[in-house]
């Protein structure tokens, strides 16, 4: 424990920290819209696969418990994933308490140059979500246990939609950097695999961004309803 404390108070250990909780988190993201997409079965299976999740762990474990085990570990990796990230922010503003006159030739581009404002999106919207499609606070004809009705009746209001589309955008563009840097943070820098790293992240941002906006396209159009 007193090694993996010293290693977290360097640089290089938040930025392991970064990398690793970045990965759970994407494995989150990737179930979450797997999930998601079982909503093109129709709402009894769709249906049946959220209240799967609750009774996950059965009998060995109680209604739910396995899932709020998985809830708490993802908060977990929240916090340590934000909390590194604000603390590598404000170590490299103290080692450039000056801005660069012109940007340095790094990996720069937009996604990386807008990761902190992008994850603020994502960390409002999953608030927003949870209100709407898990608590029901924000939404007008919620019925607690029909998950396919709640996201149906969600999704066609096209303000919803809309700020959907931007957070997802938003995740991509989020989840393009991150798998680009989480990959040369564990050692994937080689100019060998630079190209297949770049490869690696576009095709997860473009995959996780179609995957989850191609749901509330769906109702748009009138294929789910």
């Amino acid at each position: 424990m007193q090694k993996a404390i010293r290693l977290y108070r360097s640089t290089i250990g938040k930025k392991v920290a970064m990398a690793f909780t970045g990965f759970v988190l994407l494995g989150f993201v990737l179930l979450h819209m797997y999930g998601n997409l079982k909503a093109f079965q129709g709402p009894e299976k769709f249906n049946a696969y959220a209240e799967g999740l609750r009774t996950l762990g059965q009998p060995v474990l109680g209604h739910g418990q396995l899932l709020w085990a998985v809830r708490a570990a993802l908060i977990i990796s929240v916090a340590v994933h934000v909390i590194a990230a604000i603390q590598l922010w404000i170590l490299a503003r103290a080692a450039r308490p000056v801005a660069y006159r012109k940007a340095p030739a790094l990996e720069l581009s937009y996604a990386s140059r807008t990761m902190r404002w992008g994850g603020v999106i994502i960390f409002l919207y999953v608030a927003y979500h949870l209100m709407h499609f898990t608590f029901g606070n924000v939404h007008e004809s919620f019925v607690p246990g029909d998950v396919y009705h709640n996201l149906v009746t969600g999704f066609r209001a096209w303000p919803v939609t809309a700020l959907y589309v931007v957070a997802t955008g938003a995740l991509g563009f989020h989840l393009y950097h991150g798998v680009w840097s989480a990959l040369q943070t564990l050692g994937a820098a080689h100019p060998r695999y630079n190209a297949y790293r770049r490869i690696a992240a576009a095709v997860v941002a473009v995959a996780v961004s179609l995957g989850f906006v191609s749901v509330p396209a769906a109702v748009a159009v009138g294929v789910l309803r």
